[in-house]
């Protein structure tokens, strides 16, 4: 079958990371005369851009994989090529249980994927930096490194996905134009540590260095920093949040826990001290910073003492955002050599318990914005509502925070000063017209 007979279908799970690969797959299939397609039932081939970060994403992949063998098996597709985490993880076993699948690649196979359905160089180092966007047109998220050289006790990732690359700062800034050229607002800086940025590079660079360069793109109106690992955390980069006009006083910084029994056995280098210290300052030295965590309870030996730090810790810190995991266990880490002794039923109220706290905080939080004036970005009509648009503050990342129901119509991707009319625990509400005027002033 020539490129031109051919139809894809990209079904892309898991992380935003995944997002940025299934993207230069598909910009890479498309630039060779490759029809994308939006329903697995129109294609002839599926690829499926898997994860295997924890249980329920591996049993999520699974399912999916089967979904589209059946598929085959039904003589409704012709080719199913599986990769990312859970095939780089698993190739064997997979390869093993699943003959359906013609093919499993490991993560970043760009090329690999390329040429077996393209027949073709791949062109995902062009300087045009290739990608289809699969997020809306105006965000778009940076990966700017790829791996991990951490050994948190309960991740697999290193396993999955290598040791820490980090790319060129040149090519980072590139992609970031042209990005912009293509109607990009914000960029979204992510990679398995960003903190970590550049360490792996000769000569060395930095992440302070990186962002301060990516403030300076014309044209980028936001730039939000996801995925900081606390103990890897420069003092250098304070400055940078506090004078940039770009960057946004926004910052995912995953805890993981306040109990230093839990912090030195999930091996995270902080105890929690060094956790207070960090948090405290960051909120001292950087106006109107907001901060995301994410934490796990159940870890193995966790107990109602160690909880009960954690809750106080979260109250005392009072995280603007929060997202919470039961502890699940994962062969070969070294987590997994420990007794897994927190019950489920233990664990699932450890969980609600945080999220109980974690409501309360934001509604109030939430309130206390009620009749002011804020900068959303308009991301698209409401699906649920022809009457409202969604929106985002400039302390909300696409996804995984809360949004700002907008009534009225804007166009996507404009920002937007908008009068908070009233509030719940996880969204906000707008109307008017709003002065849709981008400031250039410092955004802190």
């Amino acid at each position: 079958m020539n490129n031109m007979n051919k139809k894809v279908h990209i079904i892309s799970l898991g992380c935003v990371k995944n997002t940025v690969d299934s993207e230069i797959i598909a910009g890479g299939l498309e630039s060779a005369g490759i029809q994308l397609v939006d329903e697995p039932e129109d294609a002839n081939t599926i690829i499926i851009n898997t994860c295997g970060f924890i249980g329920d994403a591996k049993q999520e992949s699974v399912e999916v994989i089967l979904e589209a063998a059946q598929l085959k098996t039904e003589g409704k597709l012709e080719e199913l090529l599986v990769a990312g985490c859970l095939s780089a993880r698993y190739k064997k076993e997979l390869t093993q249980e699943m003959p359906e699948v013609d093919k499993f690649f490991v993560t970043e196979d760009y090329r690999r994927i390329f040429d077996s359905i393209a027949s073709k160089p791949h062109l995902a180092d062009d300087p045009d930096h290739r990608r289809k966007l699969l997020t809306p047109r105006h965000y778009a998220y940076l990966k700017i490194s790829e791996g991990c050289d951490n050994v948190c006790s309960f991740c697999a990732i290193p396993l999955m996905r290598g040791k820490q690359r980090s790319r060129e700062v040149e090519s980072l800034l590139g992609e970031a134009r042209s990005l912009v050229a293509r109607g990009v607002k914000e960029l979204i800086v992510i990679g398995q540590d960003t903190t970590t940025y550049g360490w792996d590079l000769k000569p060395k660079r930095y992440l302070h260095e990186l962002l301060a360069e990516l403030d300076e793109v014309e044209g980028l109106k936001w730039i939000r920093l996801h995925y900081a690992h606390p103990s890897h955390f420069s003092r250098k980069l304070i400055p940078v949040f506090r004078e940039a006009k770009r960057i946004l006083p926004y910052l995912d910084i995953p805890i993981q826990h306040a109990s230093s029994n839990m912090l030195t056995s999930m091996k995270r280098g902080l105890d929690a001290q060094g956790l207070r210290r960090l948090l405290l300052e960051l909120r001292q030295e950087i106006p109107q910073l907001k901060l995301r965590t994410s934490v796990i309870v159940g870890f193995p030996g966790e107990t109602e003492e160690d909880f009960d730090t954690l809750l106080d810790f979260l109250e005392e810190i009072q995280f603007d955002r929060l997202g919470v995991f039961t502890y699940s266990e994962e062969e070969d880490t070294s987590g997994a050599n420990l007794e897994d002794d927190v019950p489920m039923d233990v664990k699932i109220e450890r969980m609600d318990a945080v999220m109980d706290l974690q409501h309360h905080l934001s509604f109030n939080r939430n309130q206390a914005l009620v009749g002011t004036e804020l900068d959303v970005i308009v991301d698209g009509p409401d699906p649920e509502n022809d009457q409202q648009m969604l929106g985002r503050t400039i302390w909300d990342a696409p996804e995984i925070d809360q949004q700002v129901i907008v009534s009225g119509e804007f166009e996507p991707g404009s920002i937007v000063k908008l009068t908070i009319d009233d509030a719940g625990a996880y969204e906000l509400y707008a109307s008017g017209q709003g002065d849709t005027t981008i400031r250039s002033d410092n955004i802190n």
